[in-house]
C-alpha cells in the first residue's frame, strides 16, 4: 500500500484527489497547512509528497527545504497554478520529484505518483544479499556459486566509489538489483536515485527527458521542464539498456560524463551538474561499436568500473538456494504451505538453459505455486500455457494463382481461446486470473503480429502502435525470443510432453 500526503489549502482539491485514488492500492492522507504536512510526514512517514507551492504560513519551497530535513529520500511533487511555474523551478532544484500545473489531470497525476512510489520504493529498499537479511517484501540477490561471489566482491569495491560504473548482463539476470546495490552502499545513499530505461522512451522524447527542455522549443513544449540530470543533481542515475541509445544522445551523455555540464533542449544556458552515472546493458557494446552503432569513447567512459552478472546456466549450485528462497516469498504473498519441488521438477530445472535467467525461474515458480493443491511442486503443477513452447515459421500454402498465403489463425498459437483458458485457470482454483489473462492475451496478440512482420519488430511495432523499445520489453517479459519468427526454448513436464502445447 502507497502513502500519498497530499498538501493543500484547497479543500476541493484534496477531496478531488481522494477521490482519484478510490479502490486502489494508495491510501490518500491531506493537510491543509504546511505545519500540519511536516507534523504528518514524522509520523505517518508517507512514500510520495503532493505539495502546492503556495500555502498559507509557510510557502511550499520552505516546507519543501523543512521535509528534506525530516525525510531526504520523500519525492515532493508540486502542484502550481499557470503563472509560478517558475517557482516550481526553483523547487525542482531544491530536489523535488516532479511539478504538476492546475487545473489538475487525473491520468497524469496518477501516471506521476505511481512513479515516484516507485522510485520511493527503489531508495527505501536495500538489495539484501542472504535471506536472513531480506525484508518480507524486499527485494534479494542471492549467489553461492564462485561467479557471484566475484559480482559481490565488486559491487563491494566500487560502491563507494564515486565512478561510473557499467553492468552487463542477460535480461533477467539483476542489473537493476546491482544498481540499487550499488546506490545503497554509496556515498549518494542520502541523495536521489533515478531509473531511466533507454529503450522504453520514444526517442524523440529522450533528449527532453534527460536534459529537460525550454517552452517552445518544440511543439508541445507549453512551460520549461527540468529534465533528470537536473533534478537528480548529487544523486546517482541509472541508465538501463543503454545499448538502444540513439548516436546523438551519446554524444551528450559522452559529454556530460567529461564535464558534468548540458544545455536543456531548446536553451542556451550551460547547466551544471553532479551525478553519478550506473550504466547496464544485455547487449554486446562492442559488436555495436564494430557496427557504429555505438560510440567507442563512450564505452570507454562507461567502463570506468565493469561488472558482468553471470546467466543462471553458469551458476552451478545456486537454483536450489533460489528455488526455497522463491518458494518461502511467494507462500508468504499467497498465503500457501508449498514447502518444496519434487525431485523430478528439480532435475527438469537442472537440464533447461533458462534464457529468461532468474526472472523466468521466478515467474515459472510463481506460476507453479498458483497451481499447486498440495505442498508440493509437481510436474503437473507447471504452467500448461506459459513457455516454454516452440512456434514454427509461418507455413506458406500455395494458391490457385501460384502465389502463397499464411496459415490459418488457428496454427499461430497454442489455442488461443481466452475462454478456455480463463475456465482452466478456475478450474486451478487460481487467484491472479487478470494478470495471468493479460499476459496470454498478449503473449498471443505479439506471437500473431510478429509471425505477420516476419520477425521485424520495427513493423510490429508500427502495428501494434507501441514504440519499438516497449515491444522489446513486452519480448523480454514474456520471455519470447526472435529468429524471423517469435519462439521459446520447450521444456518437457517430465511424462515426456511438452509444458505448453506445440504449435
Amino acid at each position: 500500500m502507497t502513502k500519498l500526503l497530499v498538501v493543500d489549502d484547497d479543500r476541493t482539491v484534496l477531496h478531488l484527489i481522494d477521490r482519484w485514488f478510490e479502490g486502489t492500492p494508495t491510501e490518500v492522507l491531506t493537510a491543509g497547512s504546511a505545519s500540519e504536512a511536516l507534523d504528518m510526514v514524522e509520523t505517518e512517514r508517507p512514500d510520495v509528497l503532493l505539495l502546492d507551492i503556495v500555502l498559507p504560513e509557510l510557502s511550499g519551497l520552505e516546507a519543501c527545504e523543512a521535509v528534506r530535513k525530516i525525510d531526504a529520500r520523500l519525492p515532493v511533487i508540486f502542484i502550481t497554478g499557470h503563472g509560478s511555474s517558475e517557482l516550481a523551478i526553483g523547487a525542482m532544484k531544491l530536489g523535488a520529484y516532479d511539478y504538476l500545473l492546475k487545473p489538475l489531470s487525473k491520468r497524469r497525476l496518477v501516471e506521476v505518483v505511481e512513479r515516484a512510489a516507485e522510485i520511493r520504493r527503489l531508495m527505501h529498499r536495500p538489495v539484501a544479499f542472504s535471506p536472513e537479511a531480506a525484508e518480507a517484501d524486499g527485494d534479494t540477490m542471492l549467489g553461492q556459486s564462485e561467479a557471484m561471489q566475484r559480482v559481490f566482491k565488486a559491487i563491494g569495491r566500487v560502491a563507494a566509489q564515486d565512478v561510473t560504473v557499467l553492468v552487463q548482463g542477460e535480461s533477467g539476470t539483476g542489473k537493476e538489483l546491482v544498481a540499487r546495490a550499488l546506490y545503497h552502499h554509496s556515498q549518494r545513499a542520502d541523495k536521489p536515485f533515478l531509473a531511466i530505461n533507454c529503450a522504453a522512451i520514444p526517442e524523440t522524447l529522450l533528449e527532453s527527458e534527460f536534459f529537460g527542455h525550454e517552452k517552445g522549443s518544440f511543439t508541445g513544449a507549453e512551460s520549461r521542464r527540468i529534465g533528470k540530470f537536473e533534478q537528480c543533481n548529487g544523486g546517482t542515475i541509472f541508465l538501463d539498456e543503454i545499448g538502444d541509445m540513439p548516436p546523438l544522445l551519446q554524444s551528450k551523455i559522452l559529454r556530460l560524463l567529461e564535464d558534468q555540464q548540458f544545455e536543456r533542449v531548446g536553451g542556451n544556458e550551460t547547466i551544471q551538474t553532479d551525478v553519478r552515472i550506473i550504466a547496464a546493458t544485455n547487449r554486446d557494446l562492442n559488436e555495436l561499436v564494430r557496427e557504429a552503432r555505438f560510440r567507442e569513447d563512450l564505452l570507454y567512459r562507461l567502463k570506468g568500473f565493469l561488472i558482468c552478472l553471470p546467466p543462471l546456466r553458469e551458476r552451478a549450485g545456486d537454483l536450489r538456494l533460489l528455488v526455497e528462497h522463491a518458494l518461502a516469498r511467494f507462500n508468504r504473498e499467497m498465503g500457501k504451505q508449498v514447502l518444496q519441488v519434487d525431485p523430478e521438477v528439480m532435475q527438469m530445472f537442472e537440464g533447461y538453459d533458462w534464457p529468461g535467467n532468474v526472472r523466468e525461474l521466478e515467474s515459472l515458480l510463481r506460476q507453479a505455486v498458483i497451481v499447486a493443491t498440495g505442498t508440493v511442486i509437481t510436474p503437473d503443477c507447471l504452467p500448461e500455457m506459459q513457455p516454454p513452447e516452440s512456434v514454427p515459421a509461418p507455413r506458406m500454402e500455395p494458391t490457385t494463382n501460384g502465389k502463397s498465403h499464411e496459415p490459418p489463425r488457428s496454427s499461430v498459437g497454442p489455442g488461443d481461446d481466452l475462454a478456455e483458458f480463463i475456465e482452466n485457470r478456475i478450474g486451478h482454483k487460481s487467484h491472479n486470473i487478470y494478470s495471468e489473462s493479460v499476459e496470454f492475451v498478449e503473449r498471443c496478440l505479439l506471437r500473431r503480429v510478429l509471425l505477420e512482420t516476419g520477425g521485424n519488430q520495427s513493423k510490429a511495432a508500427k502495428m501494434l502502435g507501441i514504440t519499438r523499445g516497449s515491444l522489446r520489453n513486452k519480448i523480454r517479459a514474456l520471455n519470447l525470443s526472435i529468429d524471423h519468427v517469435v519462439s521459446v526454448p520447450e521444456i518437457t513436464n517430465g511424462r515426456g510432453r511438452a509444458v505448453a502445447e506445440s504449435a
